[in-house]
């Protein structure tokens, strides 16, 4: 009787010895993991290594557009609650016009610089990098400051052939085009030097939240809540930003340059630069051309709804934009080296950080479309089938990763200009023949189409030219 109890209890203490050892190695397993990530996580915040360091320009890059998305929602938000949807149409589509022509003085420079400054850190041609970055800031504010002349004369000449609740609005939002042009330059030089939060921080985070603060100012001041004191406090908030981050990239080079004579080679600047402003006064088109038209055949209270989804679907760029933003100088300094195996892989990974992010986020925004677009008023839940048109392009552009920002950096621009140019002339003229008819589903349609274009014609380009397969059903990732 005794061995009969005694067999069990060895058993179930043997039984419970494994199952101890078995926990044990789970949890040294699991503490092993746990250790792995953690090391990786530090790593990549010490920037320990390239690719962490490229890592972790991408968190601050990534950080950065998901804060400047919520700050824009917001401002977005509060200007429309505020001004009503009548005088937020009017701010919106003299804000698109400040948008197209403070990108257009500085001649692409913003893109070259990216391209440029981490190819002269590389080859430590430190002359040509300070002449760079004094150059090409000036440049821009020189001609962003013509190009406010010219449009402040062609105001006043042709003012009697714009509509009156236009005119003041858009002769003080043309104040903002020269400071605006000098932060797209320095976004560029930023970038190109991978200080990224010097690059994003204050166009994106500093801009709208200035903007904001004087809005609250003339609310308290009780002056009119209408586009003329919007287009006011966007002159506060272009101008501070841009000086702000002007005096940053001023100690940054005082850091981490030395001190020397400095070369301004516009002749090849403005050879790489100008294939570049093509490109991006395409995308610029691609981006408000449906702004412009619904403003043409619609009424302003119409541009605010349009402009309402079309940001609030609009929001899943910013991983687009943010990785882009992160990776473009590792492509040019890749290239710069012959590592063209490492580029592969990279451009790979680079693919997956935009689709899947943007992905998780188009789900998520159209689910919670008219909630979110109630939040400007009740009138602006009309505009939420134009979501559910928008988001098409919008993910096929993101299942291409970041195409552009590569065929850029790899100098290619010309192909990549002339395939925006044409889906930008595309855009246009499917704009004219589909807003009249169908109204503001007839824009989103037309953008998605030609977004989708625009995207499979650069996959294919980068195939051709560069021996990259670049479309995300191409890099899936291995589990």
């Amino acid at each position: 009787m005794t061995t009969a109890t005694v067999q069990p209890v060895d058993v179930d203490a043997a039984t419970v010895t494994r199952t101890e050892t078995e926990q044990a190695g789970a949890f040294a397993a699991g503490r092993a993991r746990v250790s792995s990530v953690l090391t990786q996580a530090v790593n990549v915040l010490a920037a320990r290594g390239e690719r962490e360091r490229t890592q972790r320009d991408a968190l601050v890059a990534f950080a950065v557009r998901v804060l400047s998305a919520g700050l824009l929602y917001l401002t977005q938000i509060v200007l429309a609650r505020w001004m009503g949807g009548y005088e937020y149409g009017i701010y919106v589509s003299v804000w698109t016009w400040v948008l197209i022509l403070g990108a257009i003085p500085h001649l692409g420079l913003n893109l070259a610089s990216i391209r440029l400054a981490p190819v002269y850190r590389e080859t430590g041609d430190f002359e040509r990098l300070r002449g760079l970055v004094h150059g090409s800031r000036l440049f821009a504010l020189a001609s962003g400051t013509a190009v406010m002349m010219a449009g402040l004369l062609g105001v006043w000449l042709f003012q009697d052939h714009i509509q009156s609740h236009f005119v003041l609005p858009v002769y003080l939002a043309l104040v903002c085009i020269p400071l605006y042009a000098l932060t797209d330059v320095q976004d560029g030089i930023g970038r190109g030097n991978a200080w990224m939060s010097i690059a994003l921080v204050p166009p994106y985070i500093l801009r709208p939240l200035l903007l904001l603060a004087a809005m609250f100012a003339a609310y308290a001041a009780d002056l009119p809540m209408n586009a003329a004191t919007a287009a006011a406090a966007a002159i506060v908030a272009t101008w501070l930003s841009g000086i702000v981050q002007a005096v940053l990239i001023n100690r940054s080079m005082h850091e981490t340059v030395p001190p020397g004579p400095r070369t301004a080679d516009f002749a090849a600047w403005f050879k790489i630069s100008l294939p570049l402003l093509a490109m991006m006064s395409a995308e610029l088109l691609l981006q408000n051309t449906d702004i412009l038209v619904v403003t043409h055949f619609m009424s302003p209270a119409d541009v605010g709804i349009y402009f309402a989804a079309g940001k609030t679907m609009a929001l899943i760029m910013f991983v687009h934009y943010a990785v882009g933003s992160a990776v473009a100088h590792k492509f040019a300094a890749l290239h710069a080296r012959g590592d063209h195996d490492g580029l592969r892989s990279f451009v790979k990974d680079a693919v997956n950080w935009t689709f899947w992010p943007s992905l998780a986020s188009a789900i998520v925004i159209l689910a919670l479309g008219k909630p979110l677009l109630s939040l400007f008023g009740p009138q602006f839940e009309s505009g939420y089938p134009v979501m559910f048109i928008l988001v098409i392009g919008f993910l096929m552009r993101s299942a291409m990763g970041p195409a552009e920002y590569l065929l850029n950096m790899l100098g290619e621009q010309k192909i990549c200009a002339t395939v925006l140019f044409g889906a930008a002339l595309a855009n246009i003229a499917l704009n004219f023949i589909l807003v009249p008819r169908f109204g503001l589903v007839g824009a989103a349609s037309a953008t998605a189409m030609s977004l989708t274009g625009a995207a499979l014609l650069n996959a294919i380009v980068v195939w051709h030219r560069l021996d990259i397969k670049i479309a995300i059903w191409k890099n899936l990732p291995k589990f």
